[in-house]
């Protein structure tokens, strides 16, 4: 306690990345922190970064874990999901497959955190290969619609969309965060007023 709080902290947001291995989760997370390319990159357990950034004239900090891929830690993905306020869904446009699995994490998140409005966003990464494209940009928008959210492709390697996605990611966590302080504010006035009544000694 004896430690003043000059000014407040920074607002975290918390952004989780998902989708399955070798789509680029990892070359999209490095490029946004780092600016830089990093084509091979080891297999991730779960590397998790934080950076301060601008939103909108506001000073934040965004707070982003990177999952693996791999079906390995699927078990430990339950527990990372709880952490996450925002969701990246990351697949690669050259492979269906990858596309496919963003259903299964869909599904996933929704279970562990049991909201249908998580904020989340669809990723169709390596469009600088879209002559190798199997995923076509109405299959990915079409799925986006029916999930109601956004869907944006990007590339890792020319950094296109990378800040897009991860800012209005940011701005769907932030307007999220003042919607909840909001109701919990008409709420829990009530109590605390009830509950505050603590002596004051003059």
């Amino acid at each position: 306690m004896s430690k003043a709080k000059t000014q407040q902290p920074a607002v975290i947001h918390k952004v989780i990345m998902v989708g399955s291995g070798g789509v680029g989760k990892s070359a999209l997370t490095l490029q946004f922190m780092y600016d830089e390319f990093v084509e091979d990159y080891e297999p991730t357990k779960a590397d998790s970064y934080r950076k301060k950034v601008v939103l909108d004239g506001e000073e934040v900090q965004i707070d982003i874990l990177d999952t693996a891929g791999q079906e390995d830690y699927a078990a430990i993905r339950d527990n990372y999901f709880r952490s996450g306020e925002g969701f990246l869904c990351v697949f690669s446009i050259k492979e269906q497959e990858s596309f496919q699995a963003t259903q299964d994490f869909r599904e996933q998140i929704l279970r562990v955190k049991n909201d249908e409005n998580i904020p989340f966003l669809l990723v169709g990464n390596m469009v600088d290969l879209a002559d190798q494209r199997q995923v076509s940009v109405e299959e990915a928008t079409k799925r986006a619609q029916e999930w109601k959210v956004s869907y944006v492709e990007t590339s890792a390697k020319t950094r296109a969309n990378v800040d897009k996605v991860f800012y209005d990611l940011m701005r769907e966590i932030r307007s999220r965060k003042m919607e909840a302080s909001r109701q919990s504010n008409g709420k829990t006035k009530k109590k605390k007023d009830s509950t505050k009544k603590k002596c004051v000694i003059l």
